[in-house]
């Protein structure tokens, strides 16, 4: 392993000549070089970490300028030094993508919900490991990236939902030191266009909705429809409910998608739950003691439900976008809706309203006559 001073035209210049070469840099201990066999060149630091040997590829000296991989050495070098050795993992370049994906799961299953964790679960599999599995996960390129979103075109939402995922595990890659910083190779590839579902109960399909109900009358599960259509909540907030957050007229949402929230109830909604038993500590217990039970119990009777009153286009989600678009015709402002909602973004909040033809048609021939001169705003 030859120690020299190494300079940007000496790596510009080597060659590969059949076996692995490393040169070390005189300048910076423990910083050098590697070139492989197929010409493939890359920046790595080689450094002692309490009783072990640590292995950390930079980046890809075909690319990567020697000025900044020098900066990116002292920078891993350093945070080494400070770094709890014991805790340190191996990585590299040549790491394969599962290994760093477990990883990026690990670290995030305490920050993803427990709903979203098993959805991500089911992108990784399904999606992303047929194609990563068993590359080097420094090797892999926006090119790469670019082709395996292309081949997933056909499920342009399986697609859209599976980049951030993986753009997930490329920044665990580089917080592993496995690839360069901001070498995420998931940046700049643009989503799918998808034409939005604008769905939304009319009052007539509400008349409708509620009829259907009324033959439900004492049923657990059709006041928990009820209960989504009041207030406009998720259906995993609704169904994990317990009677201990149902207090002075109000929900107190423990773990809502975005985290504690209180929910106004107007009288009707409380008269639903004041009309339920209390026999257990959850408002709508599931056979069994998984939370899924419930939810699934509660999908079936909505299909069912909806065929009854004709909605069969009507997803669980749409009574809350219908709550928001009626809210709005109700003449309540966006960032109102948006705390109804428990919204933290307002653009969140827009996204779920429609206004019906008939409320477009009305804004138009009120706007007219003012566009037309005829009468002051």
């Amino acid at each position: 392993m030859p120690n020299r001073r190494l300079t940007q035209n000496l790596i510009d210049a080597l060659e590969p000549d059949g076996s692995i070469r490393e040169f070390r840099d005189t300048e910076l201990r423990s910083f050098g070089v590697r070139i492989m066999p197929s010409g493939r060149k890359s920046f790595f630091i080689h450094a002692q970490a309490g009783k072990r040997r640590r292995w950390t590829t930079l980046g890809d000296a075909r690319t990567m300028p020697l000025a900044r991989a020098r900066t990116l050495a002292r920078a891993r070098l350093a945070a080494l030094r400070n770094r709890d050795p014991s805790r340190a993992p191996e990585a590299s370049a040549e790491t394969p993508f599962e290994v760093v994906a477990k990883a990026a799961f690990r670290r995030h299953a305490r920050l993803w919900k427990p709903g979203t964790l098993e959805v991500n679960r089911l992108y990784l599999k399904h999606q992303i490991l047929p194609r990563f599995r068993g590359q080097p996960v420094g090797a892999i390129t926006a090119e790469d990236v670019r082709q395996w979103f292309a081949s997933l075109r056909p499920t342009p939402a399986a697609a859209d939902r599976s980049m951030p995922v993986l753009s997930v595990i490329m920044r665990e890659a580089e917080t592993l030191g496995c690839r360069p910083e901001d070498s995420n190779p998931c940046r700049n590839i643009r989503r799918y266009r998808r034409r939005g579902r604008d769905r939304f109960l009319s009052s007539d399909e509400v008349r409708r909705l509620g009829k259907a109900l009324a033959r439900h009358e004492g049923r657990i599960l059709a006041a928990a429809v009820r209960l989504l259509l009041l207030t406009g909540c998720r259906k995993g907030e609704i169904m994990t409910l317990r009677w201990r957050d149902y207090r002075d007229g109000r929900l107190f949402l423990r773990d809502s998608k975005t985290g504690p929230r209180t929910v106004w109830l107007s009288s009707a909604a409380r008269e639903v739950l004041d009309g339920l038993p209390r026999r257990r500590m959850c408002v709508f217990p599931g056979r069994r003691r998984r939370k899924s039970a419930s939810l699934q119990a509660l999908d079936q009777f909505w299909r069912n439900l909806r065929d009854e009153a004709d909605l069969r286009d009507v997803r669980l989600h749409d009574l809350r976008h219908s709550y928001a678009t009626l809210a709005l015709q109700a003449g309540e402002t966006v960032p109102t809706i948006g705390r109804l909602l428990g919204h933290c973004d307002p653009h969140t909040t827009l996204k779920y309203i429609h206004l019906a033809d008939e409320t477009v048609r009305q804004a138009v021939d009120a706007v007219a006559p003012v566009l037309c001169g005829e009468r002051r705003p």
